[in-house]
Formats: structure tokens, C-alpha cells, sequence
């Protein structure tokens, strides 16, 4: 067993990462706390883990398939030792390479030894936050 402070926001962001570059939405939706909100860049409100699950399999198997997954923090604030703020810039893409176009944040919480993702914000980047971040 962990103690509860082996888990690190990197290793949280790359088990998200993982999860969408395999197309695993329940894998995806399991770095989200049971009654998790995920606010999606197109402005829908998610509530709770079995739904991210259910949007994800259609995101995966519909809309989003065969995508890749780009995210870097950029800003980590830890509000308390069970409790963390993380901005980051994200991308998904199709193509070997592909930029940043959105900025996350999520709000973890640490349940069991690990973080998990209490809420969520995606929102699309303006055209000078994208020239500014992927230079």
C-alpha cells in the first residue's frame, strides 16, 4: 500500500494522458471522484464519474477516435496537503504532431493515496495564448 502522499500531479496527468490516448473511457473516468464536475471547452456541464464515463466511450468511439492527448502543467497551487489547483495547456490531434489549444484546470483531491479529479474546466485558447504557448 502507498502512504497517502506517493502520488505526484504528473503521475495523475499521465494516467489521464494514458487513458485517452487508449480510448479507455473507464480508465478515464476513474481519475475522476465519484461525484466529479467536468465542464467541457464546448460549454457542457458533466456531473459525476459514471457520466464522464458514458460521454467518453461516445467521445472515444465517435466524435474523438484515434486521438492523442497533449497536456502540461503550467501552474500547480497546493491549497492544502490532501488538496491541489493544476492549470494546464492541453491538445488533441490525430497527427504526429500537434499544438496546445486549451487550458485545463482541475481541481485533485487526494482520496486513498492518490489524486483524483474533483472538477474539471476545459476552455479553448485565445489565437494569442496559442502563438504565446507553442513557440
Amino acid at each position: 500500500m502507498t502512504s497517502s502522499h506517493d502520488d505526484t500531479v504528473d503521475a495523475f496527468l499521465n494516467r489521464v494522458q494514458e487513458a485517452w490516448n487508449a480510448g479507455d473511457a473507464q480508465t478515464y473516468a476513474a481519475q475522476f471522484s465519484e461525484d466529479a464536475s467536468y465542464i467541457a471547452f464546448i460549454g457542457v456541464a458533466i456531473l459525476g464519474r459514471p457520466e464522464i464515463e458514458r460521454t467518453h466511450h461516445e467521445v472515444f468511439t465517435m466524435w474523438q477516435k484515434g486521438t492523442r492527448m497533449a497536456v502540461k502543467p503550467i501552474d500547480v497551487r497546493t491549497v492544502d496537503a490532501d488538496t491541489t489547483v493544476v492549470t494546464t495547456i492541453g491538445g488533441i490531434g490525430t497527427h504526429p504532431e500537434f499544438g496546445y489549444d486549451k487550458f485545463q484546470t482541475y481541481v485533485l483531491r487526494r482520496q486513498e493515496g492518490r489524486w483524483l479529479c474533483v472538477a474539471f474546466q476545459n476552455t479553448a485558447m485565445s489565437e494569442e495564448a496559442k502563438r504565446a504557448y507553442n513557440n
